[in-house]
C-alpha cells in the first residue's frame, strides 16, 4: 500500500475538521451557554433583527416584549452577537 497516494486526502479532511468543523462546534457551543443564560429583563436583538425585552422564558421559547407588543420566539433565534453588542452600549450608558 502506497502511503503516499493517502497522506494528501488525510491532510485534507484534517483541515477540513480544523478550518470548518472544529469553530463551527464552538460557535454552537457558545449559542447555547447564552441561550441558557437569558433572564427576564434583558434586552435582546432577534436574528431576525427584531428588539425587545425577554418577559418570559420557558424550556424552549422566550416571550419578548416590544413597542408593538409581545411576541413568541424560540431561544434560537436570538441572536448572540448583536444582543451582545446591545447590552455592552447599554452598560456603558449606565455608567
Amino acid at each position: 500500500m502506497n502511503y503516499q497516494q493517502i497522506l494528501p486526502l488525510v491532510l485534507m479532511f484534517a483541515v477540513v475538521y480544523l478550518f470548518m468543523i472544529l469553530p463551527q462546534q464552538r460557535r454552537m457551543k457558545k449559542e447555547k451557554a447564552f441561550e441558557s443564560t437569558l433572564k427576564v429583563g434583558d434586552k435582546v436583538i432577534t436574528k431576525s433583527g427584531i428588539h425587545g425585552r425577554v418577559s418570559e422564558l420557558s424550556e424552549k421559547t422566550v416571550i419578548i416584549e416590544t413597542m408593538a407588543g409581545k411576541i413568541k420566539f424560540e431561544r434560537s433565534a436570538i441572536s448572540m452577537e448583536m444582543s451582545a453588542a446591545l447590552n455592552t452600549t447599554v452598560a456603558e450608558e449606565k455608567k
